[in-house]
Parts: structure tokens; sequence; C-alpha cells
């Protein structure tokens, strides 16, 4: 029997008609926080994604340790650490992307709002659904602009205004304005940043609760970088936002919080220290921290 996942409430834009298909699995319950009522340093944090004592496998190797780190709600959550220590392994991981790998298994606890997303009884696509992935290379569809924004919605049974939702979903990632009169355009023919500006708007068309981002702007110039990142600044306000980067500057400028990786004597990755980033970055813990951050490895 497969669990079915609740999608958190829906977004949708005023006037709208519903913000997606329906994705159910008894789901948390209501929040109510004390934000309206508090300044945010008193608040305590809201945490959406939970990794509990989890290890990676592939086959024999274990990629990743007993790790344990959380991400909280309408945050950035920068992974980084030496290339080979698990971060984009843990970012699959969240979303079971890694459950398509034969020899791939994980130990240990997934919680999205609290429900146990390596449970065998989850649906993995309800999962996926929820948990949208922003690749390193931008892998926009060989379609039309509007068709690649247009797809996930189609797939998965929306009933609202399509053009709305397209429109909507380009905005929210800033490329409405370069693409309004291309929409009918191969997605294909758009310039790097603009094709990865086009993923993004392809995410969020399905309304999901976290954005996972692989290295998103490994493959761009300073400019379409910069732009990348006031989009997620931007993009924060509505989603939990988790990204891998080996840009330190990037993850200093742009993230709330970061967990910094390393690899031991059996290159199994673990954490070594997570924190709000301005403390990982001025005032770390840990001396190893200290030394990637300050460029003396890594």
């Amino acid at each position: 029997m497969n669990l079915q996942l609740v999608a958190a409430p829906p977004r949708p834009a005023p006037g709208v008609d519903g913000a997606g298909p329906a994705i159910r699995l008894d789901g948390p319950p209501e929040r109510v926080t004390a934000a309206a009522t508090a300044t945010a340093d008193q608040v305590a944090p809201d945490y959406v994604v939970e990794l509990e004592n989890v290890s990676c496998y592939y086959g024999s190797f274990r990629a990743v340790r007993d790790v344990d780190i959380r991400a909280a709600r309408n945050q950035i959550t920068a992974l980084i650490g030496p290339s080979g220590c698990g971060k984009s392994t843990l970012l699959r991981t969240i979303n079971r992307m890694n459950d398509l790998i034969p020899t791939y298994r994980s130990e240990g606890r997934i919680l999205l709002d609290g429900q146990d997303l390596s449970a065998k009884a989850v649906d993995p696509v309800a999962v996926r659904r929820r948990v949208g992935m922003v690749f390193q290379k931008p892998n926009p569809f060989p379609k039309t602009v509007y068709d690649n924004v247009a797809f996930g919605p189609r797939i998965n049974g929306y009933r609202g205004n399509m053009d709305e939702l397209v429109e909507r979903s380009l905005r929210r990632a800033a490329l409405w304005d370069d693409v309004k009169d291309k929409l009918k355009q191969s997605g294909m023919a758009l310039s790097g940043g603009q094709q990865q500006r086009l993923c993004i708007a392809r995410t969020i068309a399905v309304e999901p609760d976290v954005i996972l981002m692989d290295e998103p702007c490994s493959a761009l110039d300073p400019r379409s970088t910069l732009q990348i990142e006031e989009l997620m600044a931007e993009l924060k306000k509505d989603y939990t936002i988790v990204i891998v980067t080996h840009n330190m500057q990037q993850a200093a400028r742009a993230s709330d919080a970061t967990v910094f990786m390393t690899m031991g004597d059996d290159r199994a990755g673990f954490v070594v220290e997570h924190g709000r980033t301005i403390d990982i970055f001025t005032n770390p813990r840990n001396q190893l921290t200290e030394d990637y951050v300050s460029g003396r490895f890594g």
C-alpha cells in the first residue's frame, strides 16, 4: 500500500483557482507560530526538513555516515565541504532521487514537516512533488518555454488557468520579461542563466514546499550567478531552500544557515559543524571549519 503525502497548504495567487494537484498523506497539523507577535529572535526555528542519523550506502561503500541536520522554514541552508564528502548524495536522498540507483540504500530518518519520507510505504513520486530539485547544469526539456513550465502541472492534473500559472511561475523566477515574447520558442535556445531560471520556474510551477539546488550557479557567469542568488532571496519568502555550493562567497552571501561536511579516513562524509552562516564564517567552533572557510584546505 502506498502512503500518500500530504501537501502543505497551497499558496495560490489572489483570484487563482487552486495552486496545483492535491497530494495528501495525513499531513502536518496547521501551525500557529508566534511570528506575528514576537521578534524573529524570540521565535524558535520551524524546521521543515530534518535528517536524523542518516547514513547513505552505494553497495557496501558507506558514502555518508550519521548525519543530523535541519533546514528551517523560509530560510536558505547551504551545504559546503570538499568534493566527494556526500553533499549531493544527501540532497538527492532528501527527495529520494537516489532510490533510482539499484545499489543505493539509506539508514536513519528523513522528515518533512515531521513525516518520515524514508518510510517504505511513502510514494517517492509524491515526495518529489513536494521537494523540487534544480540541478548543477541547466536541463530544460526540448520543448517550448511555455511547455517546460506547464509540464509538471499537466502531468499532475492541474485544472486551473494554465496561462496564468505559467506567467506567474515565470514572474516568480524573474524570467517573464525576458521570455514573454518567446513562449513558443525552445527553452534550449535561452542563455545559460535564463535556462537555469526556466528550470526554477518549472520547479515552482507545481508548488513544492522545499527547493533543493545542487550547485545551481557553477556553470554560470558572475552576472547570472548574482541573478540566481537574488532570485533565491526572493523565493525563500515562500519556500525552504537547501543548496549545495563550492563557492564560499556564495554561501556567505546567500544562505541563512550553513552545514560544513568533510570526509573521514573511511571516505565517508560527515557533518563537522552546522550553524548560522554568520557564525560559521566569522566564529566557527571547529578548527576544521575555520581551515576550510579560510581556504587553508579543501
